[in-house]
């Protein structure tokens, strides 16, 4: 019997690093060159992982890598035992010391039923698959401190720069509550920014066709209950240890978070 091929060494590096709480301070290895050999180190991580993926993030990508690769966003996975959801008090969010950590306040979408993969999804389907909306943070998180520096294909490579999503209540009103609704994330009892859904471009549903177009060139299939994590509504706001925000959502409510350092 033919031995398992060895999954990528940068994968191994960066899940060792997560598992450890350990900095990376320099990219494990040489940084990939094509979309297709990013998401193929994404692949090996998400395999080596011990969970399962419930949802995924999306991020934009900013020019001019979006005009070199022809796509406007990138994806991460989110995985179930990173899900929380939002109470009362502060969730907490595990910072890998010296590594990178930052909130982003999102709208999350929910998709109701397993999509199959296909390539060719517009916006009028893709509402058809939402069964629910809320509010949430992305944990942006990652090993490497330069994981947004150096392009999307790096930031790809480790899980998308995702750490985990905190999931806020569920608008009443689904897609049609996002056509007005506004926010804005507080650091220490600062605002930092305000947004919007609108902010995002093409929206928290384009960022769903984006999503859904990427997993039908992938071949995989969503099941019911993905989540999906749309973009940064106010920006990605980097945070240190020690720190709090809230991403405030008005009357549909508020997330705080509470930076602690990670533990392996």
């Amino acid at each position: 019997m033919a031995d398992a091929p060895h999954p990528d060494m940068r994968a191994a590096a960066f899940v060792a690093a997560r598992r450890e709480a350990r900095a990376a301070p320099v990219y494990p290895g040489a940084w990939p060159l094509s979309e297709a050999e990013a998401y193929a180190v994404q692949a090996d991580a998400i395999a080596l992982w011990p969970d399962a993926v419930a949802g995924w993030k999306v991020g934009l990508i900013q020019p001019p890598f979006a005009q070199q690769l022809g796509r406007s966003r990138l994806f991460g996975p989110v995985f179930a035992r990173h899900v929380v959801a939002a109470a009362a008090g502060p969730a907490v969010f595990p910072c890998i010391p010296n590594g990178f950590a930052a909130v982003e306040a999102e709208y999350v979408l929910k998709i109701g039923a397993d999509v199959l993969p296909f390539e060719g999804w517009v916006p009028a389907q893709a509402a058809d698959l939402v069964s629910a909306v809320h509010i949430g943070v992305e944990l942006a998180g990652s090993p490497f401190p330069g994981i947004n520096d150096h392009g999307p294909l790096v930031t790809i490579s480790d899980f998308g720069n995702n750490a985990g999503l905190i999931l806020g209540p569920e608008l009443e009103g689904g897609l049609a509550a996002l056509e007005d609704h506004r926010c804005a994330m507080w650091i220490d009892g600062v605002k930092i920014a305000d947004g919007a859904a609108a902010g995002i471009p093409g929206g928290p549903l384009g960022s769903l066709v984006e999503l859904l177009n990427h997993n039908g060139r992938m071949g995989t299939m969503l099941p019911a209950g993905t989540l999906v994590s749309t973009g940064a509504a106010t920006g990605v706001h980097q945070v240190r240890i020690g720190q709090q925000a809230v991403a405030d959502f008005g009357a549909d409510g508020r997330i705080a978070v509470a930076m602690v350092e990670a533990s392996a």
